[in-house]
C-alpha cells in the first residue's frame, strides 16, 4: 500500500544513502512522497503528490547531504483519497497545547466509527488524516482537565487510540509529537528497525546489509533520541488480508 521510513536519534545521522533507496521504491508506490524534519516544535515539511523516483525537486535535494536526528518519511500508493498535496502524507496538526504532531500511515481503515465524524473536518480526503485529527481531539480533550500532559500521560493516550481503532483495520504508523517517536504495526512483516549506533531507523522494508529486526507486532513503542521509552499494550489486533477487504480495496482504488 505505503511505504513508511523514520530516524530517531541522540545524534545526526546522514541518510542520503537509505533515503536513496526508499524513495526508489516509489516505482511501486507511484502516488505521492514527503519528508518531515524536526526542529524544536517546528516541522519542516516536503512533499508532493507524484512518484518519488520521477520528481525532479526530490532527486535534486538527495544530492546535498540530508543529515539529522529526526525525521519521517513516506512514499505512497493510493488505497483512500485521490492523489493530490492535500492527501499527500505526512499530515501536521497542532493540539491547544501548540504542541506539532506528525503522522505518516501505511494502511487502511475499513471501518471505525469514532473516526467517521473528521470525514467533513479534515483538508483531504485520507483515512490517515483522520486518524491524525482523532488523536488531536482526543489530546485536547485531555488538556481541558491539565496545561500540558507529560510524555508517559501522552504515550498512554495513544496507546489507548491504537487498542481502539485496530480492530479490523490495518494501522501501521510512524508518529513524532516534538519528543516521542512513537512506532506501531498490525501486519505481518511490514515495518523493521535498524540500531545504526545511537540511532534506531524504521523502514517498511530493509534499506542495506545490516541487521534489521521486526517491529513488535500489535503493541506500540515509543522512542526518545534514539532509545525505547515506553512499550505498550499487545491489543492483539493482528489484520489479515481477507478476500473482502481486498475487494473493496480494488473498489475505493478503481474510483480514485
Amino acid at each position: 500500500m505505503c511505504e513508511l521510513f523514520g530516524v530517531t536519534s541522540q545524534s545526526k545521522l546522514e541518510l542520503n544513502e537509505l533515503l536513496s533507496e526508499f524513495f526508489s521504491h516509489g516505482v511501486d508506490h507511484p502516488n505521492g512522497w514527503g519528508m518531515a524534519f524536526f526542529y524544536g516544535n517546528a516541522v519542516s515539511l516536503e512533499k508532493q503528490p507524484e512518484a518519488s523516483h520521477k520528481s525532479s525537486y526530490l532527486k535534486h535535494r538527495l544530492q546535498y547531504k540530508v543529515e539529522t536526528d529526526k525525521m519521517i518519511a513516506h512514499i505512497r500508493l493510493a488505497t483512500r483519497g485521490s492523489i493530490n498535496y492535500e492527501n499527500s502524507h505526512p499530515f501536521v496538526m497542532r493540539d491547544n497545547s501548540d504542541r506539532t504532531w506528525t503522522l505518516a500511515h501505511n494502511g487502511t481503515i475499513f471501518e471505525c466509527d469514532v473516526l467517521d465524524p473528521f470525514v467533513h473536518k479534515q483538508q483531504g480526503t485520507t483515512d490517515s488524516e483522520r486518524i491524525l485529527a482523532y488523536i488531536i481531539s482526543r489530546v485536547n480533550s485531555e488538556l481541558e482537565q491539565k496545561e500540558e500532559l507529560s510524555g508517559q500521560e501522552r504515550f498512554e493516550l495513544i496507546d489507548e487510540v491504537l487498542c481502539e481503532i485496530t480492530s479490523e483495520n490495518k494501522v501501521n504508523l510512524l508518529l513524532f509529537d516534538g519528543e516521542l517517536m512513537y512506532v506501531h504495526t498490525n501486519y505481518q512483516n511490514s515495518l523493521y528497525s535498524c540500531q545504526k549506533g545511537d540511532a534506531v531507523v524504521i523502514s517498511t522494508k530493509p534499506l542495506d546489509h545490516h541487521v534489521w529486526e521486526p517491529v513488535p507486532m500489535n503493541t506500540l513503542t515509543a522512542y526518545q533520541d534514539g532509545k525505547q521509552v515506553y512499550q505498550g499494550t499487545n491489543h492483539k489486533n493482528e489484520f489479515f488480508e481477507t478476500e473482502e477487504k481486498m475487494r473493496l480495496l480494488f473498489l475505493d482504488f478503481a474510483n480514485l
